[in-house]
């Protein structure tokens, strides 16, 4: 497997609190990676570090490296808006706007200088098909898109990214707010994204780490205890801390 983003010695502070602790990991291609650990433990300040949104918290600092495609991130030349399109990201709560459908998917494309109705069009298409929402919202084009379901809303949001064509998603519990039946349908969505994007995804559910991802890596208090493939470090850790978690000991 083909390392996609490797951290070396990453730590991360906002103002005096450290949120990360020279954490160090090698994420692969095209495989599904999930964060687990308590909350506060720095989950989301490292999905945040790949594309450089803590930068928009005041107070942040970052010592070490993040590195895709073997391109140190951080560097002062680094476009960070290309940046952020290459490395998507979908958030707890789906943050469309208060906008029609075609409007929400349409927006990123027309921000990247695409500007032909018809390739818009195509592009918006394809996309919710990716997304497993097309013959959901294929004749709701023109509503506002918050009358859509959560489950869809989500959908919309993960159709939404791909828009701008990104290598990477990060997903911060992306299906923490919805039903089963809903959460099932993002579960799925993932799986068969990771044929083509390289996904990392943050939970506290570990039933779900458990079901989407190839590989796992669990943080605690800003630390990386243990970074193992899902199966082996769900039923055999390395680590006593993880055992501990896992089955419920603390956390």
């Amino acid at each position: 497997m083909r390392t996609k983003i490797k951290i070396e010695n990453l730590s991360v502070f906002f103002n005096y609190i450290q949120a990360l602790n020279n954490v160090s990991i090698q994420i692969p291609e095209n495989r599904v990676t999930s964060i687990i650990g308590p909350s506060g433990c720095g989950k989301t300040s490292f999905l945040r570090t790949l594309n450089r949104m803590n930068e928009l918290i005041h107070g942040y600092r970052l010592k070490g490296k993040v590195i895709i495609d073997d391109i140190d991130i951080n560097e002062p030349d680094i476009d960070v808006v290309n940046l952020r399109r290459l490395v998507g990201m979908v958030f707890q709560k789906a943050n469309l706007f208060p906008k029609t459908v075609y409007e929400n998917l349409a927006f990123a494309s027309k921000i990247h200088g695409i500007d032909d109705n018809e390739d818009v069009d195509d592009i918006i298409e394809h996309v919710c098909e990716q997304a497993a929402i097309w013959n959901e919202i294929k004749d709701r084009l023109h509503e506002n898109a918050l009358n859509l379901s959560l489950g869809q809303q989500q959908r919309l949001c993960i159709a939404r990214a791909l828009t701008v064509e990104p290598d990477i998603l990060l997903m911060d519990e992306p299906a923490s707010a919805l039903d089963p039946i809903s959460t099932a349908k993002i579960e799925e969505l993932i799986l068969e994204l990771k044929k083509k994007y390289t996904i990392i995804v943050v939970t506290h559910n570990m039933q779900q780490a458990a079901r989407i991802s190839d590989f796992t890596a669990f943080l605690y208090m800003g630390q990386l205890v243990e970074f193992d493939k899902t199966t082996k470090l769900f039923m055999n850790p390395s680590n006593k801390q993880t055992e501990d978690y896992i089955t419920g000991r603390f956390g």
